[in-house]
């Protein structure tokens, strides 16, 4: 069976698919768009999302089989709405699902539940992670065997209400020829229920050290950080947001800087574009979505994989979707 570059899920809307190995088979934590038709916002008002399904894959010829709910906003106590882009990680026996969702004051925090099965259901810790905001959680597990936070999202995301480390609704992004806003890292504590220190801004250059400007709306980090790490080196990948490409930077060190490289996927068709990169039975592949199923409607996704290329200098081959 053919399944690259095709829905995987047909049955539901899926977007943001965050993909892992765990237990031999290949685990996805999306979202789960709602099919609905709530007006849309530069708030994101349009993706109302409640819970979270995780799909299996015994080997990529085989379509994603739905192993059930895994968790819903009603069973997070501090949460009230908008179950975004959530991830995954697994520490001495125990699987951590991290997930975004608005809090009772409707400002994005950042949650974790825990579960002895990949699969869940996942039981939510009562309040969300101290020191956390805005959105799309990436956890990375290194070598060595710390863990590491990334996260953040402009616009609807509210990270540039964040700039000080205190929320302020008035927060807004640099100008266009100031360093654009970086995302955030956050060394994990040794039970990966909260931040062992402060959340860190990580610095995107260009390749003769230069910050990437906010101006540069199509190198600029937006949201959707993913990390890696391939033959040694740590590769940054993230949104471009209302550009709509996925970039990559790479470093060599997990906390950054690391140096603007170019694409990892060119825009899709919908407006929002979200990834994660694995390796899987001796190969890597790119997870995404787009809006194929709903013909181009931007909140009513759909997951899919391709193939990932590395070429011999590290640097990977651009994906046309």
């Amino acid at each position: 069976m053919d399944i690259m570059k095709k829905p995987l899920i047909t049955d539901m809307y899926t977007a943001d698919p965050s993909a892992h190995v765990f237990e031999g088979k290949l685990y996805i934590y999306p979202s789960h768009d709602l099919d609905h038709d709530n007006p849309s916002t530069n708030d994101g008002d349009q993706f109302d999302m409640e819970d979270y399904h995780v799909f299996a894959m015994d080997d990529m010829q085989s379509l994603p089989v739905d192993r059930g709910e895994a968790l819903n906003v009603r069973d997070v106590p501090w949460a009230t709405k908008q179950m975004w882009a959530p991830d995954a990680a697994f520490k001495d026996g125990t699987y951590y699902l991290y997930f975004p969702a608005r809090d009772k004051e409707n400002n994005f925090r950042i949650g974790v539940a825990s579960s002895k099965s990949p699969a869940g259901p996942f039981t939510a810790e009562p309040n969300y992670i101290a020191g956390s905001f805005s959105i799309d959680p990436c956890v990375f597990v290194d070598e060595d065997g710390q863990s590491y936070m990334y996260f953040g999202g402009l616009w609807g995301g509210q990270l540039e209400k964040w700039k000080t480390g205190k929320f302020d609704p008035e927060g807004r992004e640099p100008n266009g020829n100031e360093p654009a806003l970086g995302p955030r890292v956050a060394k994990m504590s040794a039970d990966m229920f909260g931040f062992n220190g402060f959340a860190a801004e990580i610095s995107i250059r260009d390749k003769d050290g230069n910050p990437i400007l906010a101006g540069e709306i199509s190198r600029r980090f937006f949201e959707a950080s993913w990390m890696h790490k391939y033959n040694g080196t740590y590769y940054f990948s993230y949104s471009t947001g209302d550009t709509h490409h996925i970039a990559y930077a790479t470093g060599t060190s997990p906390m950054g800087p690391f140096t603007f490289q170019g694409y990892i996927l060119a825009p899709v068709l919908g407006w929002t574009t979200h990834h994660s990169v694995v390796e899987f039975q001796g190969k890597w592949y790119l997870f995404y979505h787009d809006s194929t199923l709903s013909d181009g409607v931007t909140h009513k996704r759909n997951i899919k994989v391709a193939e990932l290329t590395y070429n011999a200098d590290g640097t990977i081959e651009t994906i046309d979707p």
